[in-house]
């Protein structure tokens, strides 16, 4: 079995992440759990692609293994497009999940229903042994909520009500929410490129 080194320290994107590789004969370990766990990497990119290229350049140059980093977004239209690449740091450097939604829902308290659509975007960069970078896109459509509701996921999941749904991400179990995420998707466009790594 071949291992994969994700390049992440949040323990909830682990979970997700390893939940949705399950279907790979892979063993999936973070980085904390090969001694990597200090490896901090500025994410100051122009894009999600530039951040996650950045995070997975700086692990596999330490490792040499196949890696995996990814960033993510939260694009609001009404804000046009914020907090997007800022996402994870929104609300300030140190903002915590809830100073970000309580930001979110304070700039947009005056929007109606039917402009508050937002859009989830995912970029995985996997690194393989010879060192080339293969990229995965998943992106998932949806509005901002009024309120924060829900006790699953993280992030803005509270907040996120995904395209076809009433309730939020955060109010979705964690397969429901897995088989239509940003996230999910592109972990699943990884596949063919697992298939070629592991040929």
């Amino acid at each position: 079995m071949v291992r994969v080194i994700l390049s992440s320290g949040n323990t909830n994107k682990i979970k997700e992440i390893k939940e949705i590789l399950s279907a790979f004969d892979v063993e999936i370990v973070s980085k904390d759990e090969i001694g990597f766990g200090t490896l901090e990497v500025q994410e100051d990119g122009d894009t999600l692609e530039d951040n996650a290229m950045k995070k997975a350049k700086e692990l596999w140059n330490h490792t040499g293994g196949i890696v995996i980093a990814d960033d993510t977004g939260l694009f609001v239209k009404s804000l046009d497009g914020s907090p997007g690449v800022h996402s994870a740091r929104y609300a300030g450097e140190n903002a915590s999940y809830a100073d970000n939604n309580k930001l979110i829902l304070e700039e947009m308290k005056n929007i109606n229903k039917e402009n508050r659509e937002a859009y989830f975007k995912t970029i995985i960069v996997v690194i393989d042994l010879q060192g080339k970078s293969h990229i995965s896109e998943g992106i998932c459509k949806g509005e901002i909520a009024f309120s924060s509701s829900g006790k699953n996921g993280f992030g803005y999941d509270p907040l996120f009500i995904p395209e076809g749904f009433s309730n939020t991400f955060a109010e979705l179990t964690d397969y429901e929410k897995n088989s239509i995420s940003h996230r999910g998707r592109a972990v699943r466009g990884l596949e063919s490129i697992f298939k070629d790594i592991l040929r």
